[in-house]
C-alpha cells in the first residue's frame, strides 16, 4: 500500500513537472525569453569584443601619431592625399563610370 502511494506521489510531482516546464515553454516570459535574452547577451558581447578591438587598434594608431614621424606622413599622404614637392603621382581609376 505504502508502495502504491509513492508511485502515484511521485507520478503527481512527474505530471506537475511536466505541467510546469509546458506553461514555461509557452509563457512569453518564460523559457523563450531566457533563449532570447542568452542569445541577445552572446551578440552583444561579440560586439563588445569587436569595439574592444577597435580601440586597441585606434589608441596604437594615436600614440604612433603623436611620436612617429613615418605614421604621420603615411597619414598624411593615404588620409589627406599629400604629396612631397617634386613627386608625380599616378592615379589608377577602377574603371568605374567609364563609357
Amino acid at each position: 500500500m505504502a508502495e502504491a502511494a509513492g508511485r502515484r506521489g511521485f507520478l503527481v510531482f512527474l505530471g506537475a513537472l511536466v505541467a510546469l516546464g509546458a506553461a514555461s515553454a509557452f509563457d512569453p516570459d518564460g523559457y523563450r525569453k531566457y533563449l532570447r535574452l542568452r542569445d541577445d547577451l552572446e551578440r552583444l558581447q561579440a560586439e563588445n569584443h569587436r569595439i574592444a578591438d577597435a580601440n586597441a587598434r585606434l589608441a596604437r594608431e594615436v600614440r604612433a601619431l603623436r611620436s612617429d614621424p613615418a605614421a604621420i606622413e603615411r597619414a598624411a599622404r593615404e588620409e589627406l592625399r599629400f604629396v612631397k614637392p617634386g613627386e608625380v603621382v599616378f592615379r589608377l581609376d577602377d574603371g568605374a563610370g567609364a563609357p
